[in-house]
């Protein structure tokens, strides 16, 4: 008796870690459904974040893309329509990718909900911002649990499109945590085309915390939290399928230990100042 009940409660332990979700600050509606969870900002009619977990088995399900676009019934204050997009030139962009929820046909439609859309240029869309989904679906094969969370930077942009007035973000971002791996990553990419390599636009989850102002992973043991989030190290990451090049290893690390300023400059790339002694930034980048 003594051995089944302690069966079960560390069966239970375990789902309860396996469910544990790493949820942002939000300081919009906080929507909350099967398979994705976002703020969503009424004031921009899309989500600052949308946090979704991968597993193998969501990347390699049967569901079909539904392109299913629509309005998201659990929005109090109506998301955005599909008129708000009609002809406007920017593309549907998914927050929570499509290809990253084909395990069946409830997370595939949820990912066409217009609260998971945001616009981006096609030239983005289709090209390095598609070039980064593809690289976290191939890294959940390959560290076999991911927490993902996924966003616009809403700061400064002052362009609209349609009725509702749908903000359209300079820049986005995307932060992903590999528990198993024990490390954290982010991107901050224009929503521009893209020209350089992926690795290029690797940043720290500070940084992207100091750019939004959202506290990511708030419930996670501070101590491990500040370890996670406050360095990046693009050589622990497989970017190419296959080992990193020892001669991008070593540029890497002389970076990192040279004191490099850890900003995003206005294109969207790393800056490459030193960083003020006792900072992360440089002096521009510290000031901001």
């Amino acid at each position: 008796m003594k051995r089944l009940l302690f069966t079960f409660i560390l069966l239970l332990s375990v789902g309860i870690l396996f469910a544990q979700k790493y949820l942002p600050s939000s300081r919009g509606e906080l929507v909350e459904h099967t398979y994705i969870t976002l703020s969503y900002s009424e004031a921009n009619e899309q989500a600052e974040w949308v946090y979704y977990e991968l597993t193998p088995e969501f990347v390699a399900g049967n569901a079909k893309r539904s392109d299913d676009f629509r309005p998201d019934p659990k929005v109090s204050t109506a998301s955005a329509q599909l008129s708000d997009y009609a002809g406007s030139g920017y593309d549907r962009g998914h927050l929570c990718p499509a290809g990253s929820m084909t395990i069946n046909a409830t997370a595939m439609s949820e990912s066409f909900y217009l609260s998971n859309m945001s616009p981006q240029l096609p030239a983005f869309n289709r090209g390095g911002w598609k070039e980064l989904e593809t690289l976290v679906r191939k890294w959940v094969a390959e560290y076999d649990r991911l927490y993902v969370i996924t966003g616009p930077l809403l700061r400064g942009a002052n362009m609209h499109i349609g009725p509702d007035k749908v903000t359209v973000p300079n820049f986005y971002y995307k932060v992903i945590y590999a528990p198993n791996q024990g490390e954290m990553i982010a991107f901050v990419m224009p929503n521009a085309k893209i020209d350089h390599e992926l690795k290029e636009y690797a940043v720290a989850v500070d940084e992207v915390e100091r750019l939004t102002g959202i506290d990511f992973f708030a419930g996670m043991e501070d101590k491990i939290e500040t370890r996670l989030e406050g360095n990046v190290s693009v050589t622990k990451w497989d970017f190419n399928g296959s080992v990193i090049p020892p001669k991008v290893v070593e540029k890497v690390k002389e970076e990192t230990t040279s004191g490099q300023c850890q900003g995003i400059t206005a294109s969207g790339a790393r800056c490459k100042r030193k960083a003020k002694p006792g900072s992360k930034y440089c002096f521009q980048h510290g000031s901001l």
